[in-house]
């Protein structure tokens, strides 16, 4: 699933947290996020930042629901789960024993398999703590980061009604 479509099927909820996030904590990159999305659209920045933020919000949801804004949300999306998700991505590394900085971000290449135990273990211990739709975004854009991704990974998407994205 690449980042447009993730955007198509996530909840605004789960935007709005990420963009809040932003605001608060990298306004650059919030700044950016809309300058980028704005030039896409053939807009000025000023265009959007004129409006309440959470208009802005809504704006930038549906902007990133576009396939031309793809880069630009897996971009925000990566960026998002390195700093202000971290302790999501430690979890799933430990709970895999991929090895990591200590702050999410793997030493080293990816595994070019996983082990099916493991990983259920880390999805298990991931929705125990977070929720199923973070979980969800965060395990698809991990699964981006191989050509091909990983098998077991794309089959427990698509079966675990908990990882379920469509419907939220």
């Amino acid at each position: 699933m690449n980042a447009y479509q993730i955007f198509q099927n996530v909840p605004a909820s789960l935007s709005t947290d990420l963009f809040t996030w932003m605001r608060s904590e990298d306004r650059e990159l919030y700044k950016s996020a809309v300058a980028s999305l704005a030039a896409n659209r053939k807009l000025r920045p000023a265009f959007v930042q004129k409006k309440p933020v959470a208009e802005q919000f809504a704006w930038m949801h549906k902007t990133l629901q576009l396939k031309t804004s793809d880069m630009i949300g897996e971009h925000l999306l990566q960026v998002w789960f390195m700093k202000g998700k971290q302790d999501m991505l430690i979890d799933f590394c430990d709970s895999l024993g991929i090895e990591h900085n200590g702050e999410g971000a793997v030493d080293g290449e990816l595994p070019e398999s996983l082990d099916d135990d493991k990983l259920k273990t880390a999805v298990d211990k991931l929705l125990e703590k977070n929720d199923g739709a973070t979980v969800a975004t965060y395990l698809h854009i991990f699964n981006a980061q191989t050509q091909d991704g990983w098998s077991n990974l794309a089959d427990i998407l698509e079966s675990d009604e908990r990882l379920a994205l469509g419907n939220a």
